[in-house]
């Protein structure tokens, strides 16, 4: 799983599917293995989310085929949709606070109950397997210092999200750079030593990525798969070339409340 002597131009930890350390059962577990005992909040940052929120709280539900039942906190911008009927008819606990995703995602980070803390977006779904994967991560001790992220996909079929995705994974081999539709999940200690997001407007995940470092950032095998809606919208390469103006001027010191009138 970790190779020494990696360089920042190497790709991110990977961490395999759990099937790579044995065989599973029909769950997802491991056969002989009893499951750990895992403490995890997902925390969903939401505005005006109802197209895609369902399906990622589907996907969280299969948590209970492998062993535990994860916190889900909904922390809600002010929506005028569905979201929050959505989110309380799964079960998730609803709390509303200013919009921001940075705002949001402290907000639900300090509301959360549980020691590990997975942060994710409202239009991701991560695929079968992400619970088990997980749970082998949490397991080890050494993991509280070092955090997880999973692998970026779109649900669109087209070549540009193909070539998207080729892009991100050179982003993350060689910036170490994940974004926030590829997840985070880190333990609460770690997350409070690092001081947690900043409430910004834009970049926080980018932000906090810098903190931990590459060389304490593992990648699951396990897809994280996003919605491709936005792109669709305004095209691939235009929002391509709108994040990478973004993320050039957060590297050079501009205040991120005026990035976020060009990302718009």
């Amino acid at each position: 799983m970790v190779k020494r002597g990696t360089s920042k131009n190497e790709d991110l930890w990977r961490i395999p599917p759990p099937g790579a350390f044995g065989p599973l059962d029909e769950h997802g577990r491991r056969l002989g293995v009893a499951a750990p005992e895992l403490s995890l909040s997902v925390v969903i940052p939401c505005l005006n989310a109802e197209d895609g929120l369902q399906r990622t709280l589907d996907a969280l539900g299969s948590a209970a085929r492998s062993g535990f039942t994860p916190e889900i906190v909904v922390v809600d911008g002010g929506s005028t949709d569905r979201t929050r009927e959505i989110a309380e008819a799964a079960g998730a606990r609803v709390i509303e606070c200013a919009p921001g995703r940075g705002t949001q995602l402290a907000t639900g980070a300090r509301a959360a109950k549980g020691d590990w803390l997975l942060f994710l977006h409202g239009d991701t779904a991560l695929e079968r397997g992400w619970a088990a994967s997980v749970m082998v991560f949490a397991s080890n001790d050494r993991n509280r210092e070092r955090a997880a992220v999973f692998s970026f996909a779109l649900d669109d079929e087209s070549a540009a999200a193909r070539w998207l995705e080729k892009v991100v994974r050179w982003r993350n081999r060689w910036l170490g750079l994940p974004y926030g539709d590829q997840g985070l999940l880190i333990h609460r200690r770690f997350y409070r030593r690092l001081g947690g997001y900043k409430e910004i407007p834009l970049m926080e995940d980018v932000d906090l990525i810098r903190r931990i470092g590459l060389a304490r950032i593992a990648l699951f095998d396990i897809r994280a798969v996003t919605s491709a809606e936005r792109y669709v919208r305004g095209g691939y390469l235009r929002r391509m070339l709108r994040n990478f103006v973004c993320l050039t001027l957060f590297f050079c010191r501009v205040p991120p409340r005026l990035i976020a009138r060009i990302y718009g």
